[in-house]
C-alpha cells in the first residue's frame, strides 16, 4: 500500500489524504463493533453507507497508484532497452488513467458537509396550465431514471395531479449518499419548447418548470422550530389521475407562520408519520434559508455581485424545430434529448462540479 508520500504525485484541485481517510475508515469500525451498533438501524445503516463510500474512494486512489507505477515501470523498460513496441499501450493506459483522474477529482469535489446527504428534490410548473404541468411529470420521469441509474431510493412524499395530466406539484426524497452533492446542480428553472400535443393546431409551446433541491438535514442539526409558529392541516392524499388514495384525513401540510415556507407528506397511511415525515422537510427548507442568507450576507461582505437567484432559469430542452439540451451555466450541450429524458444527466451534474474549479462565463 502507498503512503502519502508516495501517492503525492495526485493533484486533483486539493490533495487526496489517503492517511486521514484510513483513519475515517478505523473511527467507523470502532463505531460498528460496539455491541449496541445494531439498536438504531437507521443510523446503522447511515454509517455503512459513509464507510462504504470512503473506502471505495481509498479503493479507487489505490489502483490508480498501482496503474501510475505500472506505467513508469513500462517507460523505463522502454529507455533502457529502446523498445519502441509497447508505445501504444502506454499511450492508451495514460488516456485511461487520465479519464479516471477527471472522474475522481469530480467525486472529490462533493466536499461540502451536506453533500453527502440525502436529497428533496420538488417540481412545480409555472404558467401554462396543462402544458407545463406535463412538462413537470416528464422531469419527475427523468430524476426518477436518473436516480435508478445510480442505484438510490426514490420516495415520492408529496403528489398533487395536474387537472388534465401531468403534475401539479411534487416532492421526492432521494436516498443515497451524496445525492444532494449530485442534484444541487438541478436547481433552477428547466425550460422546454416543443410541439404541443394538448394543442391542436400543432403549434410550438414554451413551458417552464422549477426545481428546488434541498438536504435531507440530520436530526443532529439543530434547527430552531417553535410549535406556537406553526399552523398544520390535514386532509385526504390524492395519487395519480385525482384519485383518492386514503379514506381518512392523513395527509398533512405544515406552514411555518414567521417564514411562510409550506411542506406536506402524504406518502404514509398514519397521519402522525406523515407529520414526522413533513417536519423533516420543514427542518430542511428552514436549513436552506439559513445557508442561503449566508451566502447573501457574504456576497454583501466581499461587495461582488454574486447570482444566488435559485429560481434562474438553467437548462432549456429543446424538442422542435431541432433536438438539444443546454446548460446554460456551463455551456454543456447534447443533441440526445431521448437519452437525458431517460436520465442520463451525468455530462450536465459534471460539468457544473468542474465548474468550481474552472468557473466559465455563459454566453
Amino acid at each position: 500500500m502507498c503512503g502519502k508520500q508516495q501517492c503525492g504525485w495526485l493533484s486533483l484541485g486539493g490533495p487526496f489524504d489517503l492517511d486521514l481517510k484510513l483513519e475515517q475508515i478505523a473511527n467507523y469500525e470502532e463505531k460498528m463493533s460496539v455491541p449496541d451498533f445494531w439498536d438504531d438501524t437507521d443510523q446503522a445503516q447511515k454509517l455503512i453507507a459513509e464507510m462504504n463510500a470512503i473506502k471505495g474512494d481509498v479503493d479507487h486512489f489505490l489502483g490508480m497508484a498501482a496503474e501510475y507505477e505500472d506505467l513508469e515501470m513500462l517507460v523505463e523498460l522502454i529507455q533502457e532497452e529502446h523498445d519502441d513496441s509497447m508505445a501504444v499501450e502506454i499511450e492508451q493506459g495514460i488516456t485511461a488513467l487520465v479519464k479516471k483522474l477527471d472522474s475522481f477529482q469530480l467525486q472529490l469535489l462533493l466536499s461540502q458537509p451536506y453533500d453527502k446527504l440525502n436529497a428533496i428534490l420538488e417540481l412545480h410548473p409555472g404558467a401554462g396550465g396543462t402544458e407545463s404541468q406535463d412538462w413537470a411529470e416528464m422531469l419527475l420521469r427523468m430524476y426518477r431514471r436518473w436516480a435508478e441509474k445510480r442505484g438510490f431510493k426514490v420516495e415520492v412524499l408529496d403528489y398533487l395531479p395536474g387537472d388534465e395530466a401531468g403534475v401539479k406539484s411534487v416532492t421526492l426524497l432521494i436516498t443515497g449518499y451524496n445525492a444532494y452533492g449530485y442534484l444541487k446542480a438541478e436547481k433552477g428553472v428547466h425550460r422546454l419548447v416543443r410541439i404541443s400535443p394538448f394543442d391542436a393546431s400543432g403549434r410550438r409551446h414554451t413551458s417552464f418548470v422549477s426545481c428546488d433541491v434541498m438536504p435531507e438535514i440530520d436530526d443532529d442539526v439543530e434547527i430552531n422550530i417553535r410549535t406556537e409558529d406553526l399552523k398544520i392541516d390535514t386532509y385526504r392524499a390524492s395519487g395519480a389521475g385525482g384519485q383518492h388514495i386514503n379514506t381518512t384525513d392523513s395527509a398533512v401540510r405544515i406552514t411555518h407562520m414567521p417564514t411562510g415556507v409550506v411542506v406536506s407528506c402524504q406518502q404514509e397511511r398514519s397521519q402522525i408519520k406523515n407529520r414526522e415525515k413533513a417536519m423533516k422537510m420543514l427542518r430542511s427548507k428552514l436549513y436552506e434559508r439559513k445557508i442561503e442568507e449566508q451566502l447573501k450576507h457574504l456576497a454583501e461582505i466581499r461587495g461582488e455581485v454574486a447570482d444566488i437567484a435559485w429560481g434562474s432559469q438553467i437548462r432549456s430542452y429543446v424538442f422542435h424545430p431541432y433536438s438539444m439540451v443546454k446548460d446554460h451555466r456551463t455551456l454543456a450541450e447534447t443533441g440526445n434529448t431521448g437519452a437525458v429524458m431517460d436520465g442520463d444527466l451525468d455530462a450536465f451534474i459534471d460539468a457544473y462540479l468542474r465548474m468550481q474549479i474552472e468557473p466559465k462565463v455563459a454566453e
